[in-house]
Protein backbone atom coordinates (compact mmCIF):
# COMPACT_ATOMS: atom_id res chain seq x y z
CA UNK A 1 0.00 0.00 0.00
CA UNK A 2 1.85 3.27 -0.97
CA UNK A 3 0.37 5.90 1.37
CA UNK A 4 2.74 8.67 0.02
CA UNK A 5 4.42 9.22 3.06
CA UNK A 6 7.94 7.99 4.33
CA UNK A 7 8.51 6.77 8.09
CA UNK A 8 12.03 7.46 7.86
CA UNK A 9 12.62 5.61 10.58
CA UNK A 10 14.86 1.63 10.34
CA UNK A 11 13.61 0.84 13.20
CA UNK A 12 9.67 1.03 12.31
CA UNK A 13 10.42 -0.46 8.54
CA UNK A 14 12.38 -3.53 10.20
CA UNK A 15 8.89 -4.25 11.65
CA UNK A 16 6.88 -3.98 8.44
CA UNK A 17 5.42 -1.00 10.02
CA UNK A 18 3.65 1.62 7.85
CA UNK A 19 2.77 5.37 7.71
CA UNK A 20 -1.08 5.30 6.44
CA UNK A 21 -2.13 8.81 7.10
CA UNK A 22 -0.12 11.86 8.39
CA UNK A 23 -1.64 15.53 8.91
CA UNK A 24 -1.74 18.45 11.17
CA UNK A 25 -2.13 16.54 14.45
CA UNK A 26 -2.91 13.47 13.66
CA UNK A 27 -1.11 10.43 12.84
CA UNK A 28 -2.01 6.65 11.82
CA UNK A 29 0.23 3.22 11.52
CA UNK A 30 -0.11 0.09 10.84
CA UNK A 31 1.66 -3.05 11.37
CA UNK A 32 1.17 -6.66 10.32
CA UNK A 33 0.71 -9.02 13.58
CA UNK A 34 3.17 -12.19 12.55
CA UNK A 35 4.55 -14.83 14.65
CA UNK A 36 7.64 -12.45 14.88
CA UNK A 37 5.63 -9.97 16.99
CA UNK A 38 4.04 -12.77 19.44
CA UNK A 39 4.78 -13.20 23.23
CA UNK A 40 5.10 -16.68 24.54
CA UNK A 41 0.83 -16.78 24.62
CA UNK A 42 0.85 -16.46 21.36
CA UNK A 43 -0.78 -12.88 21.28
CA UNK A 44 1.02 -9.69 20.02
CA UNK A 45 4.18 -8.90 22.83
CA UNK A 46 3.35 -5.46 24.85
CA UNK A 47 6.87 -4.16 23.33
CA UNK A 48 5.53 -4.36 19.90
CA UNK A 49 2.66 -2.16 20.92
CA UNK A 50 4.04 0.60 22.94
CA UNK A 51 6.79 0.77 20.33
CA UNK A 52 3.87 1.49 17.98
CA UNK A 53 2.01 3.37 20.45
CA UNK A 54 5.26 5.50 20.41
CA UNK A 55 5.94 6.23 17.32
CA UNK A 56 1.84 7.24 16.45
CA UNK A 57 1.81 10.00 19.25
CA UNK A 58 5.28 11.22 18.39
CA UNK A 59 4.41 11.45 14.48
CA UNK A 60 1.05 13.37 15.35
CA UNK A 61 3.26 16.01 16.80
CA UNK A 62 6.09 15.99 13.53
CA UNK A 63 3.88 16.82 10.54
CA UNK A 64 5.16 19.36 7.96
CA UNK A 65 3.63 20.54 5.06
CA UNK A 66 5.29 19.50 2.18
CA UNK A 67 8.34 22.08 1.01
CA UNK A 68 9.22 21.86 4.65
CA UNK A 69 12.21 21.19 6.68
CA UNK A 70 11.00 17.32 8.78
CA UNK A 71 10.94 17.92 12.16
CA UNK A 72 12.00 15.36 14.80
CA UNK A 73 11.62 14.48 18.35
CA UNK A 74 12.64 12.25 21.25
CA UNK A 75 10.20 10.63 23.78
CA UNK A 76 10.70 11.73 26.96
CA UNK A 77 7.97 10.38 29.10
CA UNK A 78 5.27 7.37 27.56
CA UNK A 79 2.75 5.73 29.78
CA UNK A 80 0.85 2.39 28.08
CA UNK A 81 -2.21 0.90 29.58
CA UNK A 82 -2.78 -2.50 28.19
CA UNK A 83 -6.54 -3.33 27.83
CA UNK A 84 -6.80 -6.25 25.80
CA UNK A 85 -5.05 -9.30 23.78
CA UNK A 86 -3.50 -8.45 20.47
CA UNK A 87 -4.76 -10.77 18.09
CA UNK A 88 -5.60 -10.51 14.96
CA UNK A 89 -4.13 -9.89 11.32
CA UNK A 90 -3.06 -5.98 11.85
CA UNK A 91 -2.36 -3.48 14.17
CA UNK A 92 -3.14 0.35 13.67
CA UNK A 93 -2.00 3.03 15.92
CA UNK A 94 -3.70 6.46 15.77
CA UNK A 95 -2.05 9.51 17.31
CA UNK A 96 -3.55 12.77 18.36
CA UNK A 97 -1.75 15.59 19.40
CA UNK A 98 -3.29 17.18 22.47
CA UNK A 99 -0.77 20.32 23.14
CA UNK A 100 1.74 22.08 21.53
CA UNK A 101 4.58 23.98 22.98
CA UNK A 102 7.99 25.34 21.18
CA UNK A 103 10.06 22.48 22.66
CA UNK A 104 7.78 20.37 23.96
CA UNK A 105 4.46 18.83 23.41
CA UNK A 106 2.00 15.97 24.82
CA UNK A 107 0.31 13.52 22.53
CA UNK A 108 -2.03 9.77 23.03
CA UNK A 109 -2.10 7.20 21.39
CA UNK A 110 -5.00 4.39 20.47
CA UNK A 111 -4.08 0.91 19.36
CA UNK A 112 -6.40 -1.04 17.53
CA UNK A 113 -6.88 -4.88 16.20
CA UNK A 114 -8.26 -5.23 12.98
CA UNK A 115 -9.84 -1.86 13.28
CA UNK A 116 -12.20 -3.29 15.89
CA UNK A 117 -10.57 -3.85 19.13
CA UNK A 118 -8.97 -1.35 21.43
CA UNK A 119 -5.99 -3.19 22.55
CA UNK A 120 -4.21 -0.10 24.24
CA UNK A 121 -3.83 3.65 24.89
CA UNK A 122 -0.68 6.26 25.89
CA UNK A 123 -0.10 9.03 26.53
CA UNK A 124 2.93 10.83 26.13
CA UNK A 125 5.44 13.73 26.07
CA UNK A 126 7.88 14.88 23.58
CA UNK A 127 10.69 16.67 22.94
CA UNK A 128 11.57 18.82 19.68
CA UNK A 129 14.79 17.88 18.26
CA UNK A 130 16.84 21.19 17.46
CA UNK A 131 19.28 19.55 14.88
CA UNK A 132 18.64 17.00 12.45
Amino acid sequence: MSTGFSIDNPFLESLGVSLTQWRDGYAELRMPIDASKLNRQGVLQGGAIATLLDAAAGYAGLFAPAGQPARHAFTLSLTTNYLDKGLGAVVTAKGFLEKQGRSIFFSRGEAWVDDTLLIASAQGTFKYSRSN
